[in-house]
Protein backbone atom coordinates (compact mmCIF):
# COMPACT_ATOMS: atom_id res chain seq x y z
CA UNK A 1 0.00 0.00 0.00
CA UNK A 2 2.63 1.86 1.02
CA UNK A 3 4.71 1.81 -2.26
CA UNK A 4 1.52 2.15 -4.27
CA UNK A 5 1.17 5.55 -2.42
CA UNK A 6 4.96 6.52 -3.60
CA UNK A 7 3.97 5.44 -7.27
CA UNK A 8 0.91 7.70 -7.40
CA UNK A 9 2.98 10.75 -5.74
CA UNK A 10 5.64 10.19 -8.13
CA UNK A 11 3.50 10.21 -10.72
CA UNK A 12 1.67 13.10 -9.67
CA UNK A 13 5.17 14.87 -9.09
CA UNK A 14 5.98 14.62 -12.92
CA UNK A 15 2.73 15.51 -14.18
CA UNK A 16 1.93 18.76 -12.07
CA UNK A 17 4.11 20.86 -14.68
CA UNK A 18 2.59 19.91 -17.57
CA UNK A 19 -0.44 20.00 -15.89
CA UNK A 20 0.07 23.98 -14.63
CA UNK A 21 1.29 24.70 -17.65
CA UNK A 22 -1.86 23.41 -20.09
CA UNK A 23 -3.95 25.22 -17.32
CA UNK A 24 -2.33 28.74 -17.67
CA UNK A 25 -1.82 28.44 -21.42
CA UNK A 26 -4.77 27.27 -22.01
CA UNK A 27 -8.11 26.80 -19.16
CA UNK A 28 -7.07 29.98 -17.90
CA UNK A 29 -7.46 32.47 -21.11
CA UNK A 30 -10.61 30.51 -21.89
CA UNK A 31 -12.45 31.30 -18.40
CA UNK A 32 -10.59 34.99 -18.78
CA UNK A 33 -12.40 35.49 -22.11
CA UNK A 34 -15.59 34.78 -21.03
CA UNK A 35 -15.40 36.95 -18.13
CA UNK A 36 -14.36 39.98 -19.82
CA UNK A 37 -16.90 39.72 -22.39
CA UNK A 38 -19.43 40.02 -19.62
CA UNK A 39 -17.80 43.74 -19.60
CA UNK A 40 -17.35 46.85 -21.53
CA UNK A 41 -13.96 47.14 -21.47
CA UNK A 42 -11.54 49.11 -23.93
CA UNK A 43 -8.24 46.96 -22.12
CA UNK A 44 -7.65 49.57 -20.10
CA UNK A 45 -9.37 51.89 -17.66
CA UNK A 46 -12.31 51.14 -15.51
CA UNK A 47 -15.21 48.15 -16.79
CA UNK A 48 -17.97 48.28 -16.66
CA UNK A 49 -20.55 45.42 -16.34
CA UNK A 50 -22.98 44.11 -18.93
CA UNK A 51 -23.97 40.77 -17.97
CA UNK A 52 -25.15 38.92 -21.93
CA UNK A 53 -25.59 42.23 -23.06
CA UNK A 54 -22.17 41.77 -25.53
CA UNK A 55 -23.43 38.21 -26.71
CA UNK A 56 -27.01 40.13 -27.65
CA UNK A 57 -25.50 42.12 -29.51
CA UNK A 58 -23.38 40.24 -31.79
CA UNK A 59 -26.50 38.08 -32.62
CA UNK A 60 -28.92 41.37 -33.26
CA UNK A 61 -26.63 44.31 -33.85
CA UNK A 62 -26.06 44.25 -38.04
CA UNK A 63 -23.41 46.86 -37.32
CA UNK A 64 -21.55 43.94 -35.59
CA UNK A 65 -21.96 41.92 -39.03
CA UNK A 66 -21.16 38.56 -36.84
CA UNK A 67 -23.44 36.48 -38.28
CA UNK A 68 -22.14 37.48 -41.61
CA UNK A 69 -19.00 36.15 -40.56
CA UNK A 70 -20.34 33.05 -39.04
CA UNK A 71 -22.29 32.21 -42.15
CA UNK A 72 -18.93 32.68 -44.10
CA UNK A 73 -16.87 30.53 -41.61
CA UNK A 74 -20.23 28.10 -41.87
CA UNK A 75 -19.19 28.28 -45.92
CA UNK A 76 -15.64 27.90 -45.43
CA UNK A 77 -16.12 24.73 -43.42
CA UNK A 78 -19.04 23.16 -45.83
CA UNK A 79 -16.27 23.81 -48.62
CA UNK A 80 -13.41 21.89 -46.25
CA UNK A 81 -15.74 18.96 -45.91
CA UNK A 82 -17.41 18.49 -48.97
CA UNK A 83 -14.29 19.40 -51.63
CA UNK A 84 -11.05 19.76 -49.64
CA UNK A 85 -11.76 16.32 -47.80
CA UNK A 86 -13.10 14.04 -50.90
CA UNK A 87 -9.92 14.98 -52.88
CA UNK A 88 -7.65 14.39 -49.95
CA UNK A 89 -9.88 10.99 -49.73
CA UNK A 90 -9.03 10.26 -53.46
CA UNK A 91 -5.60 11.05 -53.78
CA UNK A 92 -4.93 8.96 -50.42
CA UNK A 93 -6.66 5.96 -52.06
CA UNK A 94 -4.57 6.40 -55.36
CA UNK A 95 -1.19 6.46 -53.29
CA UNK A 96 -2.32 3.59 -50.98
CA UNK A 97 -1.99 1.26 -53.92
CA UNK A 98 1.46 0.98 -53.99
CA UNK A 99 2.12 3.00 -57.31
CA UNK A 100 5.31 3.95 -58.49
CA UNK A 101 6.84 7.25 -57.15
CA UNK A 102 4.40 6.83 -53.86
CA UNK A 103 6.89 8.34 -51.33
CA UNK A 104 7.57 11.38 -53.67
CA UNK A 105 3.80 12.41 -54.64
CA UNK A 106 3.36 11.99 -50.46
CA UNK A 107 6.13 14.38 -50.01
CA UNK A 108 5.66 17.10 -52.51
CA UNK A 109 1.29 17.30 -51.47
CA UNK A 110 2.74 17.75 -47.76
CA UNK A 111 4.80 20.69 -48.66
CA UNK A 112 2.41 23.35 -48.85
CA UNK A 113 1.72 22.48 -44.84
CA UNK A 114 5.05 23.03 -43.91
CA UNK A 115 5.28 26.43 -45.52
CA UNK A 116 4.45 29.11 -43.76
CA UNK A 117 0.96 30.40 -44.07
CA UNK A 118 1.73 34.26 -44.64
CA UNK A 119 3.91 33.30 -47.10
CA UNK A 120 1.43 31.17 -48.78
CA UNK A 121 -1.06 33.97 -48.78
CA UNK A 122 1.99 36.34 -50.34
CA UNK A 123 1.82 33.75 -53.24
CA UNK A 124 -1.56 33.62 -54.20
CA UNK A 125 -1.59 37.23 -53.69
CA UNK A 126 0.42 37.72 -57.03
CA UNK A 127 -1.39 34.58 -58.38
CA UNK A 128 -4.78 37.02 -58.08
CA UNK A 129 -3.15 40.23 -59.16
CA UNK A 130 -5.59 41.96 -61.89
CA UNK A 131 -3.04 43.31 -63.28
CA UNK A 132 0.11 40.64 -63.73
CA UNK A 133 -1.36 38.13 -61.53
CA UNK A 134 -1.01 34.22 -63.36
CA UNK A 135 -4.55 33.21 -63.19
CA UNK A 136 -5.71 36.92 -65.57
CA UNK A 137 -2.53 36.73 -67.72
CA UNK A 138 -3.55 32.71 -68.34
CA UNK A 139 -7.28 33.81 -69.26
CA UNK A 140 -5.79 36.57 -71.74
CA UNK A 141 -3.85 34.47 -73.28
CA UNK A 142 -6.51 31.76 -73.71
CA UNK A 143 -8.73 34.68 -75.30
CA UNK A 144 -11.31 34.63 -72.16
CA UNK A 145 -10.84 38.40 -71.26
CA UNK A 146 -14.46 38.28 -69.88
CA UNK A 147 -13.47 35.99 -67.25
CA UNK A 148 -11.08 37.87 -65.35
CA UNK A 149 -11.55 39.55 -62.28
CA UNK A 150 -10.71 41.12 -59.09
CA UNK A 151 -10.67 37.91 -57.21
CA UNK A 152 -10.07 39.21 -53.85
CA UNK A 153 -11.93 42.67 -54.76
CA UNK A 154 -15.42 41.52 -55.98
CA UNK A 155 -17.79 40.60 -53.27
CA UNK A 156 -19.13 37.23 -55.46
CA UNK A 157 -15.41 35.75 -55.99
CA UNK A 158 -13.42 37.04 -52.73
CA UNK A 159 -14.62 34.14 -50.22
CA UNK A 160 -14.25 31.61 -52.85
CA UNK A 161 -11.27 33.13 -53.85
CA UNK A 162 -9.41 33.14 -50.16
CA UNK A 163 -11.18 29.04 -50.00
CA UNK A 164 -8.64 28.05 -52.93
CA UNK A 165 -4.94 28.40 -51.29
CA UNK A 166 -6.36 26.92 -48.07
CA UNK A 167 -7.27 24.08 -50.31
CA UNK A 168 -4.07 24.36 -51.82
CA UNK A 169 -2.30 23.79 -48.51
CA UNK A 170 -3.91 21.62 -46.51
CA UNK A 171 -5.26 18.99 -48.87
CA UNK A 172 -1.67 17.16 -48.33
CA UNK A 173 -2.66 17.35 -44.69
CA UNK A 174 -5.98 15.52 -44.78
CA UNK A 175 -4.40 13.24 -47.44
CA UNK A 176 -1.40 12.04 -45.05
CA UNK A 177 -4.01 11.60 -41.89
CA UNK A 178 -6.25 9.34 -44.75
CA UNK A 179 -3.43 7.52 -46.17
CA UNK A 180 -1.96 6.29 -42.78
CA UNK A 181 -5.52 4.57 -42.24
CA UNK A 182 -6.36 3.60 -46.14
CA UNK A 183 -2.63 1.87 -45.07
CA UNK A 184 -3.76 0.21 -41.99
CA UNK A 185 -6.27 -1.51 -43.91
CA UNK A 186 -4.84 -5.35 -43.77
CA UNK A 187 -4.26 -5.78 -47.73
CA UNK A 188 -5.89 -9.70 -46.57
CA UNK A 189 -9.42 -7.87 -46.78
CA UNK A 190 -8.95 -6.29 -49.95
CA UNK A 191 -7.50 -9.48 -51.69
CA UNK A 192 -10.39 -11.63 -50.33
CA UNK A 193 -12.86 -9.11 -52.01
CA UNK A 194 -11.31 -9.07 -54.86
CA UNK A 195 -11.36 -13.25 -55.01
CA UNK A 196 -15.38 -12.56 -54.61
CA UNK A 197 -15.46 -10.57 -57.80
CA UNK A 198 -15.91 -6.93 -55.99
CA UNK A 199 -14.74 -3.87 -57.90
CA UNK A 200 -12.36 -1.64 -57.01
CA UNK A 201 -15.12 1.09 -56.07
CA UNK A 202 -16.70 -2.13 -54.05
CA UNK A 203 -13.77 -2.64 -52.22
CA UNK A 204 -13.04 0.94 -51.49
CA UNK A 205 -17.11 1.83 -50.38
CA UNK A 206 -17.90 -1.05 -48.08
CA UNK A 207 -14.49 -2.06 -46.68
CA UNK A 208 -11.74 0.50 -46.72
CA UNK A 209 -13.97 3.29 -45.84
CA UNK A 210 -15.49 1.73 -43.06
CA UNK A 211 -12.16 0.68 -41.74
CA UNK A 212 -11.19 4.22 -42.24
CA UNK A 213 -14.25 5.76 -40.15
CA UNK A 214 -12.26 7.02 -37.27
CA UNK A 215 -9.46 8.95 -39.33
CA UNK A 216 -12.63 10.55 -41.41
CA UNK A 217 -13.87 11.78 -38.10
CA UNK A 218 -11.13 13.22 -36.91
CA UNK A 219 -10.29 14.87 -40.54
CA UNK A 220 -13.86 16.02 -40.41
CA UNK A 221 -13.45 17.52 -36.50
CA UNK A 222 -10.06 19.33 -37.91
CA UNK A 223 -11.63 20.48 -41.32
CA UNK A 224 -14.81 22.26 -39.60
CA UNK A 225 -13.03 23.72 -36.43
CA UNK A 226 -10.28 24.91 -38.66
CA UNK A 227 -12.57 26.77 -40.54
CA UNK A 228 -14.10 28.41 -37.58
CA UNK A 229 -10.90 29.13 -36.49
CA UNK A 230 -9.45 30.97 -40.08
CA UNK A 231 -7.31 33.45 -39.96
CA UNK A 232 -4.06 34.20 -41.04
CA UNK A 233 -4.99 33.37 -44.62
CA UNK A 234 -7.87 35.83 -44.69
CA UNK A 235 -6.26 38.43 -42.53
CA UNK A 236 -3.34 38.56 -45.40
CA UNK A 237 -5.36 38.13 -48.47
CA UNK A 238 -8.51 40.31 -47.97
CA UNK A 239 -8.46 41.15 -44.23
CA UNK A 240 -11.83 40.66 -44.12
CA UNK A 241 -12.96 42.88 -47.19
CA UNK A 242 -14.14 43.81 -49.52
CA UNK A 243 -17.37 44.76 -47.74
CA UNK A 244 -17.16 42.33 -44.80
CA UNK A 245 -17.51 39.61 -48.01
CA UNK A 246 -14.49 37.57 -46.45
CA UNK A 247 -15.43 38.45 -42.89
CA UNK A 248 -14.70 35.65 -40.45
CA UNK A 249 -15.18 35.00 -36.59
CA UNK A 250 -11.53 35.74 -35.90
CA UNK A 251 -11.22 39.00 -37.93
CA UNK A 252 -13.87 40.46 -36.36
CA UNK A 253 -12.58 39.64 -33.30
CA UNK A 254 -9.18 41.43 -33.90
CA UNK A 255 -10.75 44.37 -35.52
CA UNK A 256 -13.35 44.76 -32.14
CA UNK A 257 -9.88 43.97 -30.17
CA UNK A 258 -7.35 46.61 -32.33
CA UNK A 259 -9.02 48.94 -34.34
CA UNK A 260 -12.42 49.67 -32.18
CA UNK A 261 -11.23 49.08 -28.54
CA UNK A 262 -14.14 46.90 -27.50
CA UNK A 263 -12.60 44.48 -25.89
CA UNK A 264 -15.32 42.86 -24.15
CA UNK A 265 -16.97 42.38 -27.53
CA UNK A 266 -13.70 40.93 -28.46
CA UNK A 267 -13.98 38.61 -25.53
CA UNK A 268 -17.08 37.72 -26.30
CA UNK A 269 -16.55 36.80 -29.90
CA UNK A 270 -13.49 34.37 -28.81
CA UNK A 271 -15.50 32.72 -26.30
CA UNK A 272 -18.15 31.81 -28.83
CA UNK A 273 -15.83 30.60 -31.39
CA UNK A 274 -14.42 27.90 -28.63
CA UNK A 275 -17.96 27.14 -27.59
CA UNK A 276 -18.82 26.75 -31.62
CA UNK A 277 -15.63 24.30 -31.98
CA UNK A 278 -16.36 22.40 -28.63
CA UNK A 279 -20.07 21.94 -30.06
CA UNK A 280 -19.16 21.16 -33.68
CA UNK A 281 -16.61 18.30 -32.15
CA UNK A 282 -19.41 16.91 -30.52
CA UNK A 283 -22.08 17.20 -33.14
CA UNK A 284 -19.33 15.14 -35.45
CA UNK A 285 -19.02 12.55 -32.34
CA UNK A 286 -21.94 12.03 -32.45
CA UNK A 287 -23.06 11.86 -35.96
CA UNK A 288 -20.29 9.35 -36.76
CA UNK A 289 -21.26 6.94 -33.47
CA UNK A 290 -24.91 6.90 -35.12
CA UNK A 291 -23.59 5.94 -38.87
CA UNK A 292 -21.75 3.43 -36.99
Amino acid sequence: MKKLYSNKLIIAVFLAPALLLFVAILIAPIFMSGYYSLFDWKGYGPKTFLGFANYTELFTSENIGFMKAFGNACILAGLSVFIQLPISLLFALLLAKGRKGERFFLSVYFIPVLISTVVIGQLWLKIYNPSYGVLNVALRALGLENWTRLWLGDQKTALWAAFVPTLWQFVGYHMLLLYAGVKSVSPEYREAAMIDGASEWQVNRYIILPCIKPILRISVIFAVTGSFKSFDLIYVLTNGGPVHSTEVPSTLMISMLFARNRYGMGSAIAFLLILLCFAAALIINVIFREKE
